[in-house]
């Protein structure tokens, strides 16, 4: 495998501004999972029983068997807890996103009715709540397309947001495929949306929550108490909160579902943290359409190569000058494990370094040597390639005194004649004076130590060729 499909950069040590309406601090999203009736039973077609988040914990499955307990706890999501959900944020006026699996969607008319003349966004959460891991993508994908079909046959409208949950490693890729989607929420990896190359187009990604999850209600060494939820949403809340605060607005979901959060003993909990965030100043409150709709107008989607993504042919021409007359260290790094993190000059710089520094002494001897004296002949010939042309430029060098010609004339002799490769330094970091200091300094330095130096510097002055691309 030399490419590698995971992201590990994402934003990095910069985020965007989210840049929220209002200038708000942070954007708190509340979804309601709407599976009841959406479940594993034999009533839907299905080989068993459910056993995954219930108040059952560690259920397990009956296969060819009802189990009526398991029934009759989703049943109280669907008949009291999700009335509970609705009196809450109808009441706080805050408008929620609805995960709602469309045969659930289907089984529950009042339901329905209430989400929609509340406002409620609903969202597409499958066809039916089961573990995709084992199905087949065709099996997938029909199933993908029968829920988009029912759910605008049960609401009137077609879904705009995905969120499966019991996921295969193909299911945010084929909803992407789909394009039916404005974001998808499959993921659980920033705290921020981005959008994604996947399926070759832009996809928005909304990140989803198992941490400020109801489901830990129903999991070891989850929640005991409604305290414990809480305290851990108000935590993440000021953390997120405090961040906000220093131009780096983020986003905070919370994930619920009727028969968990919905029981009378666990919803004061819910109800004490949205009295908590409305005592602050800053904070949004949207459904998840409205942050893909923000985030589209906001931080629309920018197209660019992708170095994990080009041909090696294309990668070469790229990037085979960054280190000076060398496309062997491009043609190397190219056969490397790159994936989305190194599609950055970080990511490629790491690959190329990778390459210089596993060579041998005079592989990397010869790169010292592919690169020009200082202000030399073949700047005088104006036989220097681009970017050093344009470094040289950058510190002043292309434009020397007599005497200052002369100096450097002299220091590239000597310090060649010792060392036996030029002197090499990152102009861009210097001025002229200083240049010149340095090259007097090291001029007496030992030709090993001269010799990381220089290839620090050859890696620095890569570095600063692929922020220029980059």
């Amino acid at each position: 495998m030399t490419r590698y499909p995971r992201d590990f950069g994402g934003y990095g040590a910069t985020p965007p501004d989210a840049a929220w309406p209002g200038g708000a601090r942070i954007a708190v999203q509340f979804v309601v999972n709407y599976e009841e009736g959406g479940e594993n039973c034999l009533l839907h077609g299905d080989a068993a029983s459910e056993a995954f988040l219930s108040e059952i914990v560690g259920a397990a499955p009956w296969p060819g068997q009802r189990h009526w307990n398991m029934e009759s706890i989703y049943d109280y999501g669907a008949r009291a807890g999700f009335w509970r959900l609705h009196r809450l944020f109808t009441g706080a006026r805050i408008p929620v996103t609805v995960y709602g699996v469309a045969s659930a969607l289907a089984r529950a008319p009042l339901q329905v009715e209430a989400m929609q003349e509340a406002g409620w966004e609903i969202a597409s959460h499958g066809l039916k709540w089961i573990d995709y891991r084992d199905h087949s993508e065709e099996a997938e994908r029909a199933d993908m397309a029968e829920a988009l079909r029912l759910h605008e046959e049960v609401t009137g409208s077609p879904p705009r947001g995905w969120y499966c949950g019991r996921t295969s490693a193909n299911t945010v890729r084929l909803a992407a495929e789909t394009g039916a989607f404005d974001y998808i929420s499959d993921t659980y990896d920033d705290d921020l949306p981005y959008w994604s190359d996947i399926a070759g187009e832009g996809q928005l990604i909304i990140p989803y929550t198992l941490d400020c999850n109801d489901m830990r209600f129903a999991t070891p060494q989850g929640f005991n108490s409604g305290d414990q939820f809480y305290t851990y949403l108000c935590d993440t809340f000021d953390a997120l909160y405090a961040e906000g605060r220093g131009g780096v607005a983020k986003m905070m979901s919370v994930g619920l579902h009727c028969r968990l959060i919905g029981r009378p003993g666990r919803i004061r909990a819910l109800q004490r943290f949205v009295e908590y965030i409305q005592e602050f100043e800053g904070v949004w409150t949207p459904r998840r359409i409205d942050i893909a709709e923000h985030w589209r107008a906001t931080h629309p989607p920018r197209r660019h190569a992708r170095p994990s993504r080009m041909t090696r042919e294309a990668f070469v021409a790229l990037y085979g000058g960054i280190f000076e007359h060398s496309p062997w260290i491009a043609e190397r790094a190219f056969e490397l494990e790159l994936g989305p993190a190194h599609d950055s000059a970080a990511g490629v710089h790491s690959v190329l370094c990778r390459v210089f520094r596993s060579a041998t002494d005079d592989a990397r001897l010869g790169v010292l040597r592919a690169h020009p004296d200082l202000a030399g002949k073949l700047a005088a010939a104006k036989r220097l390639t681009a970017e050093s042309t344009s470094e040289q430029a950058s510190a002043g060098l292309d434009a020397l005194t007599e005497a200052e010609h002369a100096r450097f004339t002299a220091l590239n002799a000597a310090y060649t004649e010792k060392h036996g490769f030029p002197f090499i330094i990152a102009v861009k970091d210097h001025d002229k004076a200083g240049i010149l200091r340095a090259f007097e300094a090291r001029v007496d330095n030992d030709s090993g130590t001269e010799f990381l130096t220089a290839c620090g510097q050859v890696e620095r002055i890569a570095r600063l060729r692929l922020e220029a691309l980059l």
